[in-house]
């Protein structure tokens, strides 16, 4: 149900938490993948201060893939198929700045405070939908 003016999106998970992300405009071929999947639902992991969760697509390394992340920003990592919200350190860190595990794809930011996702446990079932 992508639109050419959708921007928003929320991630609710069965703990209760819930955040709200701007998605990167204008926006990258991950991006409108993403956009042709919502909503979808998933499944939880943890890694660190990192919130994962696998995606129903696939979209390979964009020109402006990173590793190094900051606090809020939502990736997308091709290695694995899935849709990662950084909040804090991840094992791979080498400071208390995020890091994934392999360069990811930005596809947008938290809005608000992403560390509510401490809370969120291995395995909590979750919807990704239009806000």
């Amino acid at each position: 149900m992508a639109t050419d003016t959708m921007s928003n999106l929320m991630v609710e998970f069965k703990g209760g938490q819930k955040i709200t992300m701007k998605l990167r405009q204008p926006p990258s071929l991950t991006v409108k993948r993403l956009e042709t999947r919502i909503p979808f639902q998933s499944s939880a992991h943890r890694w660190g201060d990192e919130v994962y969760f696998e995606a129903p697509f696939h979209s390979d390394l964009e020109h402006d893939s990173r590793q190094d992340m900051d606090v809020g920003d939502v990736a997308y990592w091709p290695d694995g198929d899935a849709i990662a919200i950084f909040f804090g350190p991840t094992p791979v860190s080498t400071s208390l700045a995020p890091r994934a595990y392999s360069p990811c794809n930005i596809i947008g930011r938290v809005e608000g405070d992403a560390s509510v996702l401490r809370s969120v446990r291995e395995g909590a079932s979750l919807v990704v939908k239009i806000v």
